[in-house]
């Protein structure tokens, strides 16, 4: 039996009642299984499954990665990010186009996009800053989850107190955009860049706050003093 197939055959003795959660709830997209298992549990297989496989080549596990989510069964996609981000300390620069292609082909909600974003996708940013550009390609995509991934995955190194320019770029590109699921992740961008740079980031709104959806606004001064946040919401 191959790892996949017991992945596939622990995850589905899990499939009780009392390990479940209703996931529509959590998202305006229809999704293909509206119950799925609750994530610590998803996340316990993943950590015991990935014992087993540590030793096995990248390549290897990446490419079992890529079977999870194509096999598409429940808590398959989960296990796959997890595996996928405990082979950070391996990571080389060539290893984006495979994780872009997973962005643009395993995506369908922003569950899925923002641990691909945050846990995979920005760590090996941070590893390889020449890769800047081609995220950066993303905020002008027709598909949404490339366009929130351009914010999100900036996220892991704003917080490291880097890449702040980058950050302000990709939210002037995204500042616009119609989408509250975009809005909302440029927003949570910003909210962590202000955890560094509270002035910058102030400064930022303010200077944008018209043209700014109030969706992403909101999250970007979410954890700002109260007196900043009236200042941001004043129509002024």
């Amino acid at each position: 039996m191959s790892i996949v197939d017991e992945v596939r055959s622990e995850l589905k003795k899990l499939e009780k009642p009392e390990n479940m959660v209703d996931a529509q709830r959590f998202f305006k997209e229809k999704l293909k299984n509206p119950r799925s298992l609750k994530t610590p549990v998803v996340r316990a297989v993943a950590r015991d499954s990935f014992k087993r496989i540590k030793g096995h080549p990248k390549a290897e596990i990446l490419n079992w990665c890529e079977q999870l989510f194509e096999a598409e069964f429940m808590g398959g996609s989960g296990v796959a990010l997890f595996w996928a981000a405990r082979l950070e300390k391996q990571y080389e620069q060539s290893d984006f186009a495979r994780f872009e292609r997973w962005l643009k082909g395993y995506v369908h909600n922003w569950a899925y996009c923002d641990g691909l974003s945050c846990y995979v996708l920005g760590p090996l940013l941070m590893m390889y800053p020449a890769l800047l550009p081609r995220v950066n390609k993303w905020a002008k995509s027709r598909n949404l989850w490339l366009r929130r991934a351009a914010a999100v995955t900036l996220i892991p190194p704003v917080r490291a107190g880097l890449m702040l320019d980058s950050a302000f770029a990709t939210a002037n590109v995204l500042l616009g955009d119609t989408e509250d699921l975009v809005q909302k992740g440029y927003g949570w961008m910003l909210k962590e860049a202000a955890n560094r740079y509270p002035d910058e980031v102030f400064n930022y709104v303010l200077e944008h706050k018209a043209a700014m959806p109030r969706t992403a606004l909101r999250y970007a001064i979410e954890k700002m003093p109260p007196q900043r946040r009236r200042r941001a919401m004043s129509r002024d």
